[in-house]
């Protein structure tokens, strides 16, 4: 049996769905994740509206995840592929697995350079970031030993200021003694003290605490060392960025109400996001990825029912 010219016509879609409209039709939306990637896209192409944001798939390469994401603006669409997250037009990468194993090469590329956070979304560690980000400046142009000692000089800084931010975010005790703003080892064995505290964390104390007096004795002596070299800076810029890193997580997951495990599903697939629209500068808050619990200030109170409800 044939079809008529009609008939034909009547199975030919000539009028596809506007990209507004889209997302009515999703059957599965993550309102937290997609902020993340509008507020990148915003900041990476600020003259282009949004119509529509869509994860189409997560991969996982040698242990790293990537999430890609369709992105229509009015003016055309972009993929957005995460960790570290970078935005391709469409027009230029037309197929999705060449733009991911694109990304991929290039984001271990970058990786090799510096281990610093995406700079492009907003974080009260830039600061830290950008003294972080000097330093690699100044390691890539060093020759003589003097060189190397401005190296460290500049990651004396760098920790110096992750403290500070830390005690801008971090409330203590009135009874907590407070150091002097430059002692950064007293500083940190006060913050790992406060985001490790109990017997079954005595482990993770000790470490963190060594790690943060080994690093900083380091710096130090990379600082005054006359016979610097690059090795030894290589090796204090990748120890910088351990504590660096680790402070960082401890205290993002303690200004997010230290949250590890979902109240509503009891799922530990709790995600980290930052609003920098939270009054009075700027908070963390978590999510969950299973049920989309959130603990933003301004969640809805209604979607704290229960899936089942």
């Amino acid at each position: 049996m044939t079809n008529s010219a009609d008939d034909e016509d009547a199975c030919v879609h000539t009028h596809p769905i506007p990209a507004a409209e889209i997302s009515r039709y999703s059957p599965i939306s993550d309102p937290d994740a997609e902020q993340d990637i509008i507020n990148y896209v915003n900041g990476q192409a600020p003259d282009e509206n949004i119509a529509n944001v869509e994860r189409i798939k997560t991969e996982y390469v040698l242990g790293d995840k990537y999430e890609i994401w369709d992105v229509t603006t009015d003016v055309g669409r972009w993929w957005v592929v995460t960790n570290l997250t970078n935005l391709y037009s469409q027009k230029h990468f037309p197929s999705l697995d060449y733009t991911l194993s694109f990304h991929i090469g290039l984001m271990m590329r970058l990786k090799s350079r510096s281990s610093r956070p995406d700079s492009e979304e907003p974080d009260p560690f830039d600061e830290v970031f950008r003294r972080r980000e000097q330093a690699d400046d100044r390691y890539e142009r060093a020759v003589e030993a003097e060189d190397y000692q401005a190296v460290g000089m500049q990651l004396r800084e760098c920790l110096i200021s992750l403290t500070s931010v830390m005690q801008r975010r971090m409330e203590l005790s009135e009874a907590v003694e407070r150091p002097k703003a430059a002692d950064f080892k007293a500083w940190a064995d006060i913050f790992v003290g406060e985001f490790c505290r109990g017997p079954s964390n005595k482990e993770l104390r000790s470490y963190l605490k060594s790690c943060a007096d080994k690093t900083w004795g380091l710096v130090n002596w990379l600082t005054h060392d006359r016979n610097a070299n690059d090795t030894a800076c290589s090796i204090t810029l990748h120890a910088t960025d351990t504590i660096i890193g680790h402070l960082v997580q401890l205290t993002m997951r303690k200004l997010s109400g230290d949250i590890q495990i979902c109240p509503r599903c009891q799922s530990r697939n709790i995600r980290s996001h930052y609003d920098i629209d939270i009054a009075p500068d700027g908070a963390y808050y978590t999510t969950c990825g299973l049920c989309g619990w959130s603990s933003h200030p301004g969640y809805d109170l209604d979607h704290k029912k229960s899936p089942a409800d």
